[in-house]
């Protein structure tokens, strides 16, 4: 299995965060991995999230979103999916790159959907285009979950 290293930017290329996951599947725009979260345990409110969770992680070279499917460390259940609103993925042999726009979806395992940090979305300094890309990929999150589509395509119920 392949060791890949995730890389999160903010919108202006700094890094926010680094950690390492296992290739799962590629094509030719998009790269499947699977990753365990590594920090402390929170309480979002909608989400706990549990040092050690799975992640299988998509990430897209022509879109503006990344999708993080998340199962609970202790039992495997899936708690759900947590969509970043990002520029597109900059995918390498053993590296992904990706540019957080703020903005996140969060779809439980049920199919609800909660858009998450709006406020900190506004605040960015980035153009008009950006904004539309970013916002028509919250469109696109929402009409694949209604329609079932993967990764999606495990909702519960």
């Amino acid at each position: 299995m392949k060791t890949i290293q995730v890389h999160k930017v903010d919108h202006l290329g700094r890094e926010k965060w680094r950690y390492s996951g296992t290739e799962i599947a590629r094509g030719l725009n998009w790269i499947q991995i699977e990753a365990f979260f590594d920090q402390d345990d929170s309480d979002d409110g909608y989400i706990v999230w549990r040092r050690g969770d799975r992640f299988i992680e998509w990430y897209y070279s022509q879109r503006w979103y990344n999708v993080f499917e998340i199962h609970d460390v202790t039992h495997g259940h899936l708690k759900g999916w947590y969509c970043n609103i990002t520029f597109p993925a900059v995918i390498e042999p053993q590296k992904i790159t990706w540019a957080d726009l703020e903005l996140d979806v969060w779809v439980s395992a049920v199919g609800d959907i909660l858009l998450i940090d709006e406020a900190e979305f506004e605040a960015l300094e980035i153009d008009h285009s950006v904004r539309a890309q970013a916002l028509a990929a919250v469109d696109e999150i929402r009409s694949k979950v209604s329609a079932g589509e993967a990764p999606f395509d495990g909702l519960v119920g």
